[in-house]
């Protein structure tokens, strides 16, 4: 299959075609210029940056210029090429004249392209070899993936009808449907939201097939991966309320509830920790936060300060204009807070001094701004985390290292946790409203009109765009902007599923997709990290080198995890910590 889908020759002149990897390019390099030049080259994934050295080509001898050792270019992005009379060092700036400047934006995987310097000192490109198309992967693997989903439910409908006769297949079929709703009682669209989230979580960390708007954005802007980690934590803010309430009514005491929610937020904490040390565990080396850790902190803040909000027996409105206000009432408390972690981490942000950078910075350091500020990532974020857990214990391979040429940064770190607070406070009072307002109309109501004020609000911060306004889309800084839009996002989300699972139950007659990932989420997350590299999750054919090969295998490792989550509900087995 893959032949059809991302194939190319074998060999193409004197180059080997399957050295490459995915979006990766050949480019033949020539200079007929009478003198030694020297080529740069710019990625549009790389924002105001300056232009990074290449090679450098030799000057002409004798008659003609000869072949230079062919370059390997990335494709993913659009490519600026500048060839410079004399050296400018590592990074060429925009403030010295180029011989001559190329912008393609063709590029294409396993392309074989050629860059001529003519004797003039202008520039002439051309394509030697056409790259392949990579979205047709997408329609392969669909089709393969829909084939065996068709197969495993003949084999399922075989099986039931050589085990049972069709009346007692139904019988069985609803007595246990019957079982199931008596015994577990819940809100099946949140299930459903939190499983989309994990399979989704489990697709990206795979590798997403190698494509780069799946995978996390370099520095700002929003790509699929970066929804899945904040829709877990606002789900989970949703859940506080739900979970405090059904306590509460049962008698339980605040200070038992609080001490419960302290150990849970142990239990993440002390996992995550495990999880850090996969590589080995040296503690002198050892990073301290990450993604279970600020479950952690989060769900500690938030669950503790909503217990103690909460009232045992909360007094009805008696007024229209009252109900129609009743939940922000009751989230008095836990809004005030809100609003004064919105206010610390705007201070800090654009008030702390960062020794060596300007106050309010918001890049990635390294080259980002014309190398203005290199050591600066991430701002007074970094420099708290940088200051607290030291350099040893923060995430060493940030992806702005890799665009950017920026240090160290931990994308879930101290600091961080401030905004991931609000997440989860923003969260608790969508499950506030669906406690207080009794009609799905007037829950998805509220729903719908927060969504539009936050993300307006996220809009504006960011000006509408990438790389604009006051506060950018950015997930690596957990930005205000990036909790406004992503909670928007979040509450659309929740409200289409409420009504098409809760109210309409329109898949009921085929079960609900995702649910029962969204049942044993800590499980599917705790396993796929340990199992990385293990059959029969994970598995290697070959150089692994097109879109199509990496689509299949993340895909089959998300398939497979979906199948332990459809048969440990089949067994009734639900963990959570």
């Amino acid at each position: 299959m893959s032949i059809f889908v991302e194939y190319t020759d074998p060999q193409w002149r004197d180059l080997d075609m399957r050295e490459l990897d995915v979006d990766q390019s050949y480019l033949y390099l020539k200079s007929d210029y009478p003198e030694r030049s020297y080529l740069y080259t710019l990625s549009d994934e790389c924002y105001t940056c300056p232009y990074t050295k290449v090679k450098a080509l030799p000057a002409v001898d004798g008659g003609g210029g000869d072949d230079i050792e062919p370059l390997r270019l990335s494709s993913a992005y659009a490519l600026n090429f500048k060839i410079y009379q004399h050296d400018q060092g590592h990074y060429a700036y925009d403030n010295v004249s180029s011989l001559c400047w190329l912008r393609r934006t063709d590029l294409q995987e396993f392309g074989v392209y050629n860059l001529t310097l003519l004797e003039n000192g202008t520039c002439s490109f051309a394509t030697d070899k056409p790259g392949v198309p990579i979205n047709y992967a997408f329609l392969a693997v669909f089709v393969l993936v829909a084939a065996l989903l068709i197969l495993l439910k003949l084999a399922s409908c075989a099986w039931r009808c050589y085990r049972y006769d069709e009346a007692a297949a139904a019988a069985d079929s609803i007595g246990a449907a019957a079982t199931k709703a008596t015994q577990r009682k819940r809100l099946r669209s949140l299930d459903t939201f939190r499983g989309l989230s994990i399979v989704l979580m489990i697709f990206v960390n795979s590798g997403g097939g190698g494509y780069t708007w799946i995978d996390h954005a370099a520095w700002n802007g929003l790509h699929l991966a970066d929804l899945v980690f904040p829709s877990f934590l606002w789900i989970m803010g949703v859940c506080i309320p739900l979970s405090v309430k059904a306590q509460l009514s049962r008698g339980a005491s605040k200070g038992r509830i609080c001490l419960r929610i302290l150990w849970r937020s142990i239990k993440l904490f002390a996992i995550g920790l495990c999880l850090n040390s996969m590589s080995g565990p040296n503690l002198e080396e050892l990073r301290i936060m990450g993604v279970l850790q600020r479950f952690g902190v989060a769900f500690l803040v938030v669950g503790v300060l909503h217990t103690l909000c909460s009232r045992r027996d909360p007094i009805s409105p008696q007024r229209s204009w009252q109900r129609a206000v009743h939940d922000i009432c009751l989230f008095s408390g836990e809004l005030a807070v809100l609003l004064a972690l919105v206010a610390t981490y705007l201070g800090l942000t654009f008030g702390l001094r960062v020794p060596g950078c300007p106050k309010g910075y918001l890049g990635p350091g390294g080259k980002y701004d014309y190398a203005a500020n290199p050591n600066c990532i991430g701002g007074a974020a970094g420099y708290v985390d940088l200051k607290v857990l030291g350099n040893a214990h923060i995430y060493q391979h940030p992806t702005a290292k890799y665009v950017y040429d920026s240090a160290a940064f931990d994308p879930e770190g101290i600091f961080g946790c401030i905004l991931s607070v609000v997440q989860v406070l923003l969260g608790a009072f969508a499950g506030v409203t669906l406690l207080v307002h009794p009609t799905w109309q007037s829950r998805i109501r509220r729903w719908l009109i927060l969504s539009v004020v936050l993300g307006l609000i996220g809009g504006a911060l960011c000006g509408f765009s990438r790389e604009g306004g006051a506060i950018p889309v950015n997930k690596n800084l957990w930005s205000l902007s990036f909790v406004c839009v992503t909670v928007s996002l979040a509450l659309i989300i929740l409200s289409l599923l409420y009504y098409f699972i809760d109210v309409r139950q329109t898949w009921n007659w085929s079960g609900y997709p995702f649910t029962e990932c969204g049942m044993n989420a800590i499980v599917m997350y705790v396993g796929h990290s340990v199992m990385h590299r293990m059959l029969p999750w994970h598995w290697r054919i070959g150089a692994m080198n097109t879109h199509f090969m990496l689509l299949l295998e993340c895909t089959w490792n998300t398939l497979v995890w979906v199948g332990i989550a459809l048969y440990l509900d089949s067994k009734e087995f639900y963990y959570s910590l």
